[in-house]
């Protein structure tokens, strides 16, 4: 059986995942905010478990079983839909939802989830642009990177941006880097940082630091549906 504890684990290894698709035991306890030690008797006990949902080794940490990843991605579409619920629907902003959704995607039956879904009509990316995992637990592709990495003289739309720091959130919606805005890096500090960026039609450039624009990515493509704050 599932509990809250267990399901913040799976969903914080998800999203810590590289590359190599693992999440580091020192990384888990700075996410969670709990003793390595603590980390490492959950890790184990969900690998022990029939069927595992993590692979765990000693000093390399662990990775997501099918089954691990597909409970990972259930919880995420309960928070993100839930985030969207909250924008939507009752008003919060796009800086409060993420807390919100923390608290609440433990507690709602598939039923709620559904329904939620259908009222919003299955949206496809939450406020903050995070892609909602599809009901049968399989995500749409998507080609993005850092805004960090985008070379100056370049245009792109941004695709989402980190949802944890509220101030940060504020900081990015008070200068129009939201989901689906469009954006150009036009120039570069003296040594490369910060990053001057045009947002849409201003006549006026703002700096963001290479750390800030780390936290947004963007794409190339058109502006996608079923997105927004």
């Amino acid at each position: 059986m599932l509990t809250p504890a267990i399901e913040d684990y799976l969903k914080a290894i998800y999203d810590l995942a590289g590359e190599d698709g693992r999440a580091s035991t020192s990384g888990l306890a700075r996410r969670l905010d709990v003793a390595p030690a603590s980390v490492t008797g959950m890790l184990r006990k969900l690998a022990e478990r029939r069927p595992a949902w993590v692979v765990y080794q000693k000093s390399r940490g662990a990775t997501l079983t099918p089954e691990g990843r597909l409970r990972a991605l259930e919880i995420l579409r309960h928070h993100r839909l839930i985030e969207c619920f909250l924008h939507d629907a009752l008003g919060y902003s796009w800086d409060e939802v993420h807390a919100e959704a923390d608290r609440l995607e433990h507690a709602i039956s598939e039923t709620l989830e559904d329904r939620m879904a259908s009222r919003l009509g299955d949206p496809l990316a939450d406020p903050h642009g995070h892609p909602i995992p599809r009901k049968d637990g399989t995500l749409p592709p998507r080609r993005e990177i850092p805004l960090a990495d985008l070379p100056v003289g370049s245009s792109a739309v941004v695709s989402r941006v980190s949802d944890g720091d509220p101030a940060l959130l504020r900081y990015l919606k008070g200068r129009g880097i939201v989901p689906n805005a469009s954006l150009a890096v036009v120039d570069l500090g003296p040594l490369g940082d910060p990053l001057m960026v045009r947002v849409g039609d201003a006549s006026e450039t703002c700096a963001l630091s290479r750390k800030v624009a780390g936290e947004v990515h963007v794409h190339d493509g058109p502006r996608e549906r079923g997105q927004g704050t």
